[in-house]
């Protein structure tokens, strides 16, 4: 068979071509209807199936990351339970309710024996929180920064654990010598809950007191 002869033949009267053409008609029609069948059929399910590998290596991946850590609960459960106790030792070291008074009046003396004027030291209403309550206290005090550093210093050796924050301070200097400047804002201080004061999760006042 020559190639003459494909180009010379009828179609319509394929029964008269060669043993040879029709040998190679049959090739290209067998390729035709692989390309076809792996366009129309086999493409779809290939992608198909690299999504699902995808997934299936995904899977695997979260199963041994979930298997270390089953295998490890029991010592993060422990760990959990030594943070618990740490947590409760530290809490307990926060003042009491009965020792807030004595400890807010520390506080005023503190700032006074650091130098500083106090035009404003008036504790406001406790907020209770899950297990502490937080005792927000506007102040108004004159000092230079040394003062103040020395204040912060010094309430930080008081007998209890003493954790003050500083919010929405405005700093503005004060006429005279000295460098002195006015802060003014608020200063809070924490304090342990016991049990009977613990806030109950229903309550939808905040527990303000």
């Amino acid at each position: 068979m020559d190639l003459s002869e494909l180009r010379e033949l009828d179609f319509n009267n394929l029964g008269s071509a060669s043993t040879g053409t029709k040998a190679v008609l049959l090739v290209i029609l067998a390729l035709a209807i692989l390309a076809a069948g792996y366009w129309f059929m086999i493409k779809d399910k290939r992608q198909t199936l690299e999504q699902r590998e995808r997934v299936e290596t995904q899977l695997k991946q979260e199963f041994r990351e979930k298997h270390q850590k089953a295998a490890n609960l029991e010592a993060y459960e422990q760990q959990l339970e030594e943070m618990e106790e740490m947590l409760a030792v530290m809490l307990r070291q926060l003042p009491s309710r009965t020792e807030m008074p004595n400890l807010l009046n520390d506080i005023s003396q503190t700032a006074l024996g650091a130098g500083i004027d106090n035009e404003l030291f008036e504790p406001r209403s406790e907020i209770s929180r899950d297990f502490y309550a937080e005792q927000p206290i506007s102040v108004r005090m004159v000092g230079t920064y040394h003062q103040f550093g020395e204040f912060v210093s010094t309430v930080a050796t008081l007998p209890r654990v003493v954790i003050l924050t500083i919010q929405d301070i405005a700093l503005q200097p004060v006429e005279g010598p000295g460098g002195r400047l006015r802060m003014d804002g608020t200063i809070t201080t924490y304090r342990y809950l016991d049990e009977s004061e613990r806030v109950d999760p229903a309550d939808t006042t905040g527990g303000r007191r």
